[in-house]
């Protein structure tokens, strides 16, 4: 081993110049793939974290306007939805559809004695709280099913609006009264968001508030017993054909009603992070390429310049496997040696990415895991292995006799 070391030493200082330029192409390729593979993972954590922090099981429809005649009516036929379209969509697609909810947005003024908010306030379900991320509750709960059948006068705020209506700090939102529209709302929530500013009640009450008793503006549909895309599909067909029933429109118009498929779309983004990562891989190993050729020419340098020395030991019976090993040895060490430096470097990077991007927009904690990097070293090694492939049996032909000749 202390040999081999010397040995390496050796073929490292011969010429300075050529082997600190190959070492900076293999430093620079792993560091490249570290900081790549990071950003990859920010963005891959960034997905998950989104999508677990929801109910992606889910697909919202929007009413569209028919471009297609179909039993005696005119193309251009608006489609609204109505609440009796939810109980049907329920009872006709049971194998697929869990539940079926709507909003409804209303406007005003949002007072109390402490201060005064013109804000929307959007009629919703108990389930939004599994199918958005509103957010986490800091005071008091979310709407209810009792609420819902009691057509209760209650809401639900966000913090930013509870600390302008209880000033200073919102914590006494919580059992408070506020006026919306007239009536007095009950505070029976406060959910802390950086981004969400909504103000919730029950869908039943905005809809007893709505000045239009009849239309929806649009569907939301939680799926079950849903595993791939193609049952993703085969839902939306079917809640599809059952909206076309109810109001008399070609299931084959795409322009009668819009449909978001969250569900498939999911699994489609879900495939993209994916192929994120293997072109990140890939791209990585490209880079790392030029660095890898530049180790092959240098041990290719170093058995022409050491001729002698391998037909010495092949002279005195050192077995091929033996040269073979050698040169292959050194090619692996000097890759790792430099590598291992591009390891160093870009987890540093991507610390300091870490430390300014973790958390925002799209990349969420961009640093590199442990196994991560095993399987780097693991690319290393395969990499300096081929890198001294060709030299060593290269080495391999050199004959004895020819060999103690040179000079």
């Amino acid at each position: 081993m202390i040999d081999l070391f010397h040995e390496i030493v050796q073929v490292m200082s011969h010429n300075k110049l050529r082997t600190a330029l190959t070492g900076i192409a293999v430093t620079w390729g792993i560091f490249m793939l570290i900081v790549l593979l990071s950003m990859a993972r920010g963005v891959t954590n960034s997905f998950d974290a989104n999508m677990s922090s929801r109910n992606m099981a889910i697909i919202k429809i929007w009413g569209g306007q028919t471009s297609i005649p179909y039993k005696g009516n005119r193309e251009g036929r608006r489609i609204s939805f109505r609440d009796e379209d939810m109980q049907r969509l329920k009872m006709e697609n049971s194998n697929f559809v869990d539940d079926v909810t709507s909003v409804i947005d209303g406007g005003g003024v949002i007072s109390t004695s402490g201060g005064s908010v013109s804000q929307t306030y959007s009629g919703v379900f108990p389930s939004l709280r599994s199918q958005s991320n509103i957010g986490d509750l800091t005071q008091g709960r979310f709407i209810t099913a009792k609420d819902m059948e009691e057509k209760a006068k209650v809401m639900v705020l966000p913090q930013y609006y509870a600390s302008q209506l209880f000033p200073p700090d919102g914590k006494g939102a919580l059992g408070g009264r506020v006026i919306c529209s007239g009536l007095s709302f009950l505070v029976v929530g406060v959910y802390e968001s950086e981004r969400k500013r909504d103000v919730y009640i029950p869908f039943t009450t905005a809809r007893m508030m709505s000045a239009d008793r009849l239309n929806l503006g649009s569907v939301t549909i939680s799926l079950k017993n849903v595993s791939s895309e193609k049952d993703g599909e085969e839902a939306e067909e079917g809640i599809k054909k059952t909206l076309a029933s109810i109001h008399n429109f070609d299931p084959a118009d795409d322009n009668a009603v819009y449909i978001s498929n969250y569900y498939t779309n999911s699994l489609s983004a879900k495939s993209a992070m994916g192929i994120l990562d293997v072109s990140v891989w890939v791209l990585g190993i490209l880079t790392l390429l030029t660095g890898i050729v530049g180790v092959s020419n240098i041990m290719f340098v170093t058995v022409r310049e050491r001729t002698h020395e391998i037909g010495v030991r092949r002279a005195i019976g050192a077995k091929p496997v033996k040269i073979l090993t050698q040169v292959i040895t050194e090619s692996v060490a000097i890759t790792l040696l430099f590598g291992y430096l591009g390891i160093v470097l870009g987890m540093v990077v991507s610390q300091v990415i870490a430390h300014f991007l973790g958390n925002d927009g799209i990349l969420k904690n961009p640093t590199v895991s442990l196994s991560i990097t095993f399987e780097v070293m693991a690319v290393l090694v395969v990499a300096g292995a081929l890198a001294g492939l060709f030299p060593a049996l290269k080495a391999l032909k050199v004959k004895p006799v020819e060999a103690l000749r040179d000079e």
